[in-house]
């Protein structure tokens, strides 16, 4: 036993805090794997695609369904005109587009650029996106963001025409280019360029058909004016009519049913479409290829020193 004076040895700590302060820091980073896993943390949380304005209704034929004039527009149009060749590739584009998978995750990148899109010209969000379909699958078409397209002369998300100006005369991308300027850039987005404007960035390539579609005369409204404006997108011809048909039936569809990343165009609403707005246009662009024809100078009576009979 130790003697007056002599200290007592010190008693072993005690192991509680210690316990104590593991299982706090196990618990904290469960919680922050937890996080993670689910996005808040490290990762994106799931954007959803801006609110549906309005479900429009069903395109139905007007009672007098005369021949409609062949440019479809009466104001000053910016009209595509794809040269010949352009026309006979796109027609067979459209007939054998391929089907790819599209994943949510892809596509929450372009929903803050079409809310902005949307809020800064006037234009429905849907249409916009269905003209993105159309182009170039939401942009997971072949060389969406290098080079130019089968027929060489549009690129980027939403394939705008870059060969069809010169000798003074802008190209349709050159109309635009600058719409990017009139709305907010995202912080984060796919794709960004280094320079703007750009036809292979994201954000200046919709902006800039949001606009394009805006001056030729669509609205919220996915009428007769939308189809306009999809008709003038891709160029005056009967391509041009089956391509508006389709790209306002899917933008009437999701209005009715909501939007749906990898569902088809009802083939019901592309007839109703096409009965309502596409017809007519079609009937007086063949009745107008067919004028010259008539209008063809019979041929003399002489010629070559010989009668031809009458």
């Amino acid at each position: 036993m130790p003697g007056p004076g002599f200290a007592s040895p010190p008693a072993p700590p005690s192991e509680r805090g210690a316990w104590l302060l593991a299982c706090t820091i196990a618990v904290l980073g469960l919680t922050v794997l937890a996080m993670v896993l689910t996005g808040v943390v490290g990762g994106t949380s799931a954007v959803a695609p801006p609110p549906v304005l309005v479900s429009a209704a069903t395109p139905t034929p007007p009672a007098s369904a005369g021949a409609a004039d062949p440019e479809g527009a009466t104001h000053a149009a910016i009209v595509a005109r794809p040269s010949p060749a352009q026309q006979r590739l796109a027609a067979k584009r459209l007939l054998d587009a391929p089907q790819v998978r599209i994943s949510k995750g892809w596509m929450e990148g372009f929903y803050p650029i079409y809310a902005t899109a949307q809020s800064t010209f006037g234009v429905n969000w849907l249409l916009l996106a269905s003209i993105h379909r159309q182009e170039s699958a939401f942009s997971t078409a072949p060389g969406i963001y290098r080079g130019l397209n089968f027929a060489h002369c549009c690129g980027g998300p939403m394939q705008f025409n870059v060969t069809n100006g010169g000798a003074g005369i802008p190209s349709t991308w050159d109309l635009v280019s600058d719409s990017y300027q009139y709305g907010r850039r995202p912080a984060h987005y796919d794709h960004t360029t280094a320079t703007h404007p750009s036809i292979y960035d994201d954000f200046d390539s919709i902006m800039a058909a949001a606009h394009l579609l805006s001056a030729d005369g669509a609205e919220y409204a996915l009428d007769e004016s939308a189809w306009d404006a999809a008709y003038d997108y891709y160029g005056h011809d009967a391509t041009g009519v089956t391509y508006a048909d389709e790209v306002l039936a899917r933008a009437i569809g999701w209005s009715q049913h909501g939007f749906c990343i990898n569902c088809g165009v009802q083939a019901g609403m592309v007839r109703a479409v096409y009965a309502a707005y596409g017809a007519p246009v079609l009937a007086a662009l063949e009745a107008a290829e067919a004028k010259p024809a008539e209008a063809a100078p019979k041929p003399k009576a002489e010629a070559a020193g010989r009668r031809v009979p009458g």
